[in-house]
């Protein structure tokens, strides 16, 4: 009785320490009052008394006292940290210290506020911004014809050009006062969205003039001059922007850009002036091809010292006029068989002035913490967008292909392998647009969340990947034919487009996403390092006990509450709302807590090494990327009124993503680099197994009926994309086809009760005829069969061409022949 009376009460002291936030001195007070009255309870026997009291008073002692903790841990630990610490590079500092930390910081701390979750303000747009939608933006999608734009003119018309300019789709993110749109992040991401839905092409070619480059730069930094001539040309297009950052040499590797600019004096407009000589070559450039400006980033020199005694000062960007002389644009890339304009540009001994230089002379040095403040944000609007309308337009018209489409007399959306790759498709859709309307609210509210931004382009472009070739499947043949009917193959090229381009997805899982977020949103970690690194090692042996000291407590109350989730299934953890979806906040509270704990110790032991330790790196990213996704999935369903219609797919990706979460801690666990140390952490974190599972079948094959038919939750997770039932136009054909196959079932399946079967060899509508005649069909009946077995023709048919038709290649076997 007493044992049990015991580990009772432990259990409540490891609650309440890890819900209560009290100093350790107060912890160790409240515990030795409790061991004290057990004691003279007669509670324990003299061995385990002696043994409980010895395993208290040992640790209590050596971190209670001052001297005797720093003495013998503070300082060796302190001494030890700042000779093993490696030295941080400024581009490596200056990725680090950009944007801000937001909700991410909850999530990897271990304790989750959800009531902050749940306040963030909804992502919306103005009347304004849903009339440009509504408008302009619908117009331009019903303008586009993607295979003309890709095929044949491997281009945007003239004409579509012009709308694009007149309608200032180049300048959504410049203010007003310059003769821009001013949109909100979310007018922004929901004009690309829809766009790239429709065609990529077109979608990209908007998109860039509105992410990173010369419009978002100047804003920040320009100087009025600079904004004051160009904002207003690049708004209503007179100017075509591009941003020139990556070549042959460095990709990723900003730090290693070869490209110069010298400082030194030539003769400028007649003038002899102060400005760099430029050298540079430069490659993959969105719309380098057509622009007229040139945004630069180079390496800045003064060999001479004409601007002080430094000589290399950094990174720097300028905005040059395209027919500066010595600028070659050079020729065209074709990406993929996408005809957005991208291609190479070099300069050879460009002589520019310092007004030349974004932000003017002040800013030289400055220009890669420019780029990654802008990136912060800019990464989570447009990449995203297009991840989610592929997501979206992916998931409408797959549905409608599979309830259209017929096997064996049965819609192929209702084969169980069909089915189980259609709720992937309707779950990762919810998944993709809930994060990008998560990260919108942030970055409306004037957040800068680099960490976040970085997760959602690299999930948004890898789900992407994984929902378009689920299409892809699902369509089979009708799928890999191009043509002009063809709606889901241009997408399926271009996927790596998005996935290679705002940092390389690889690079931004190994290294970025967990490599900023440990250093943003620990609470300790950056003090600990900073106090290290002090030039006074008294002081900073004192500043790093402090920090040292909070990182102890901080490190128990996540191990108690990891242990306490876990042991009670996540009961004992807190929900903001009740109903079904609780447990999803309570079993998200848990994975944080043990995802704060293993990231912590992981941290600890590895320390600088961990730097190097990409693939633990990648699945801390994952693990953190998949908690904030959760996090999303709940806010997007309180958002939108918690619609019981869509309770389906909200529990299909809730739970996808939380085993997503355990997956990725039980590997980090399994290849711990202290065999011993990983076994005794998944004891702490995970004492009853591995408790979350996959969705199950039945789940799935609720999710997957939402495509399959009209309805409100179908349309609500495509709710942003064109949608249109113009039969002209295939994806309209579509629509039509899928509501007229759904009002011929009824009639087809009193036929077969019927058993009214047709003969072979005779015609559909014959048949049709003598059932009339018959008297089991009416003349409407008959002819909604026959409209449905059109539609459902035309939609299952492929594109074929005439030998010479396609040209190249094919016109050479027409020759031939």
């Amino acid at each position: 009785m007493n044992v049990l009376i015991f580990f009772t009460g432990l259990l409540a002291l490891f609650y309440a320490m890890a819900h209560v936030s009290l100093s350790f001195r107060h912890w160790s007070m409240i515990t030795g009052a409790a061991l004290f009255v057990f004691t003279v309870m007669g509670g324990f026997s003299p061995g385990w008394g002696f043994l409980v009291w010895f395993l208290f008073l040992v640790p209590t002692l050596f971190l209670s006292i001052d001297q005797v903790r720093m003495r013998f841990l503070s300082t060796p630990l302190y001494h030890r940290i700042r000779k093993v610490l490696p030295p941080m590079s400024q581009t490596e500092r200056d990725a680090i210290e950009s944007g801000t930390v937001w909700w991410e910081g909850e999530l990897f701390r271990g304790n989750p506020d959800w009531s902050k979750l749940l306040k963030f303000k909804k992502a919306s747009l103005t009347a304004e911004e849903q009339a440009f939608i509504d408008g302009p933006v619908e117009e331009l999608c019903a303008m586009i014809d993607d295979w003309d734009i890709t095929h044949n003119r491997q281009d945007l018309p003239p004409e579509m050009w012009q709308f694009l300019k007149e309608h200032k789709f180049f300048g959504m993110i410049i203010p007003k006062k310059y003769g821009g749109l001013a949109f909100s992040a979310t007018a922004h991401s929901e004009v690309v969205m829809k766009v790239a839905a429709r065609s990529i092409s077109v979608g990209v070619t908007v998109m860039v003039p509105n992410s990173l480059g010369p419009a978002e730069l100047l804003q920040h930094y320009g100087t009025d001059q600079q904004k004051d001539y160009y904002l207003p040309r690049l708004a209503d297009g007179r100017e075509i922007p591009c941003f020139a950052l990556t070549g042959p040499d460095a990709g990723s590797d900003a730090g290693s850009i070869p490209d110069t600019g010298i400082v030194c004096e030539d003769v400028f407009e007649g003038k002899k002036v102060l400005g760099l000589r430029l050298n540079w070559e430069k490659r993959y450039i969105t719309l380098g091809p057509v622009a007229t400006v040139l945004g630069l980033a180079f390496k800045a020199y003064d060999p001479d010292g004409l601007l002080g005694d430094q000589h290399d000062l950094g990174i720097t960007c300028a905005l040059i006029p395209v027919k500066t002389p010595g600028i070659e644009i050079g020729n065209r890339h074709f990406p993929l068989n996408a005809a957005f304009q991208n291609g190479p540009n070099r300069g050879k001994d460009v002589f520019i002035p310092m007004d030349y230089l974004i932000g003017g002379q002040e800013m030289m040095g400055k220009g890669w913490r420019m780029l990654v403040e802008s990136l912060s944000a800019g990464r989570g609007i447009s990449l995203p967008a297009v991840g989610a309308g592929a997501g979206k337009v992916s998931a409408r018209v797959t549905g409608a292909y599979a309830r259209v489409r017929k096997q064996f007399k049965t819609p192929v959306g209702r084969f169980e392998g069909v089915e189980e790759v259609l709720a992937r498709i309707a779950g990762l859709s919810y998944f993709m647009d809930a994060g990008r309307l998560l990260t919108l609210s942030a970055l409306d509210a004037g957040e800068k969340p680099s960490v976040v931004t970085a997760i959602l382009k690299y999930h948004n472009t890898e789900k992407m990947r994984q929902v378009v070739n689920d299409s892809m499947d699902v369509h089979g043949g009708r799928g890999i034919c191009m043509g002009p009917e063809n709606y889901i193959g241009r997408a399926y090229q271009t996927l790596p487009v998005g996935i290679t381009v705002e940092g390389a997805n690889i690079l931004t899982r190994s290294m970025i996403i967990f490599g900023q977020g440990a250093i943003r949103c620990h609470p300790y970690l950056v003090r600990e390092m900073e106090s290290a690194g002090s030039a006074d090692p008294v002081q900073g042996t004192k500043d790093f006990d402090s920090a040292l000291t909070g990182h102890m407590a901080y490190f128990t109350r996540n191990l108690f509450r990891a242990f306490m989730y876990s042991i009670s299934g996540s009961h004992l953890a807190k929900s903001p709302v009740n109903g079904r979806v609780s447990q999803y906040y309570k079993r998200l509270s848990q994975m944080s807590a043990a995802f704060a704990v293993i990231a912590d110790l992981s941290l600890m032991i590895l320390g600088g090494a961990f730097k190097r330790k990409e693939k633990l790196s990648g699945r801390f990213a994952d693990a953190l990327g998949y908690m904030f996704y959760t996090s999303a999935i709940l806010k997007k369903f309180e958002d939108d009124g918690r619609p019981r219609a869509d309770l389906p797919v909200v529990e299909w990706s809730a739970k996808y993503c939380l085993d997503q979460v355990q997956i990725a801690l039980d590997e980090i666990l399994r290849n711990f680099p202290i065999k011993p140390i990983g076994l005794a952490i998944r004891f702490l974190v995970f004492p009853l197994g591995l408790s979350l599972r996959q969705p199950n079948d039945h789940l799935g094959q609720r999710v997957a009926s939402i495509l399959l038919k009209p309805g409100e939750a179908r349309d609500r997770l495509t709710k942003g994309i064109y949608i249109n039932e113009d039969i002209e136009d295939i994806t309209g054909k579509l629509e039509v086809a899928m509501k007229t196959v759904i009002a011929a079932d009824p009639i087809e399946k009193h036929l077969r009760a019927l058993k009214k079967i047709k003969p072979d060899l005779m015609p559909y509508e014959d048949w049709l005829n003598e059932l009339v005649s018959a008297g089991d069909l009416t003349d409407e009946e008959v002819a909604l069969l026959l409209k449905s077995k059109a539609l459902t023709r035309e939609v299952i048919m492929v594109d074929d061409f005439e030998p010479g038709q396609l040209g190249g290649h094919e016109k050479m076997i027409s020759d031939v022949a």
